[in-house]
């Protein structure tokens, strides 16, 4: 009996072992799916708006870069959510092989339970038939004895039943696991064979993008003039930007020395001219508010992917030719509202050909720089809350495209915007 009471000792912490682990990797594992399945439906969503936007680029009779950039991005997109059905294939593999083990667990443990109940039935039928029960409790020495074999036969009784319960329970649990393990299969098999079909999607759209590139490979003069014109207008929002800051930089300079009574210092040009924007104590806590949502900061536009990059890199179709931006291009839809990222004043509203409308807003020692405007809601000087509306994004009936270009300045450094914005 002391052998088998520690066996009995040692299966029930077994199966409780057994379901605690369960339980643990069931819930760590439904929180790491849950996350895959909202990160797929984001990149379906996004697949399905580029979609939309190259439905619209189909009115224009000619090829356009803009078809490109919206075909590159829905690719991006395709192959993040292909890679995302990995992961999830990955995960319900080893779920399945960690089921498996348990469950072959769990059979051996049932079969143990089952041949010890069978030992314990014998050995009833053997030796506590009922004359042989009252034999052995009337043989008794004493009244003392009586009731110790009595209470014998009441615990091993009790033994059996809770032993016949056990059994009953693992074998609920084996059940339900086998049940679960076909549900994982099944689920499996549905994302392999989705997994298959965006595969197939991205092979076409890649085909795609080769003959677009093709196309666009034979307009090589159009689209160096075209470029020509962009560079252009970006060196003169850039030569009007950092103008703007040597003005702003003396006239706080100014302004600062008035409140101190300090002698004015001689100032020069942008580039020679104070290296500091003179920051009251309120442009200073906006300054400060507006560095620490660093990745946080709300989008200019609400629908949109980035169709333009910030920094120097290649030219998609021309050859040994080197693209800069000072900023990000946004692809949204026609009619698309442009709101300020942050509370601030607004420093400037220019136009320039090309860009058509600017609008710079001062955060503190901050700028955010929003170009190619078609309408303008606000004014120099006014001030402006977060996710206020200051505008439209023009949109450019030839090539089909709406594309807000996006600048943030900390002084005289132009900052990568993409480490700015809150994610999608």
């Amino acid at each position: 009996m002391k052998v088998t009471a520690r066996y009995r000792i040692s299966a029930r912490i077994s199966l409780q072992l057994v379901l605690v682990f369960m339980l643990v990797a069931g819930a760590f594992g439904q929180m790491d799916k849950e996350k895959l399945q909202k990160t797929k439906k984001q990149l379906e969503d996004e697949i399905r708006y580029t979609t939309e936007l190259l439905e619209k680029t189909k009115a224009s009779k000619q090829v356009s870069m803009e078809k490109l950039k919206i075909l590159n991005q829905r690719i991006r997109s395709r192959e993040a959510l292909i890679a995302t059905i990995n992961k999830e294939l990955g995960q319900i593999d080893m779920n399945i092989q960690v089921e498996n083990v348990e469950l072959d667990k769990m059979s051996k443990q049932l079969k143990a339970l089952k041949t010890d109940y069978a030992r314990m039935i014998y050995h009833a039928y053997r030796t506590m038939n009922g004359r042989n029960k009252l034999m052995f409790i009337f043989s008794a020495k004493d009244f003392n004895q009586a009731w110790q074999r009595i209470k014998y036969y009441q615990q091993y009784s009790e033994y059996r039943r809770r032993q016949a319960e056990r059994i009953e329970s693992t074998t609920h649990v084996i059940n339900d696991q086998r049940k679960d393990l076909e549900t994982k299969k099944q689920e499996k098999l549905t994302l392999f064979e989705t997994q298959q079909k965006e595969k197939i999607k991205l092979d076409l759209e890649k085909q795609d993008k080769a003959k677009t590139v093709k196309e666009l490979s034979s307009k090589e003069k159009q689209l160096v003039s075209t470029l020509k014109t962009k560079q252009q207008a970006a060196a003169r929002l850039q030569y009007e930007i950092e103008k703007l800051i040597a003005s702003e930089i003396r006239a706080s300079e100014e302004r600062m020395q008035k409140t101190t009574g300090n002698e004015k210092k001689p100032t020069g040009h942008i580039v020679s001219g104070p290296a500091t924007y003179e920051m009251t104590p309120r442009e200073k806590e906006l300054s400060s508010s507006f560095a620490s949502n660093r990745g946080r900061l709300p989008w200019p536009c609400e629908k949109g992917f980035i169709s333009g990059t910030f920094g120097e890199h290649p030219h998609p179709v021309l050859e040994r030719v080197k693209v800069k931006n000072n900023g990000v291009d946004i692809t949204t839809e026609p009619n698309a509202a442009v709101k300020a990222v942050f509370n601030g004043r607004v420093s400037k509203v220019m136009s320039f050909p090309n860009l058509n409308n600017v609008v710079i807003v001062r955060h503190g020692e901050y700028l955010t720089v929003y170009s190619n405007l078609d309408v303008v809601s606000v004014k120099e000087g006014q001030e402006v809350s977060t996710r206020q509306a200051i505008g439209k994004v023009h949109y450019n009936t030839e090539e089909q495209k709406t594309e807000l270009h996006f600048e943030i300045w900390k002084g005289k450094m132009i900052q990568n915007p993409e480490s700015w914005l809150a994610g999608r």
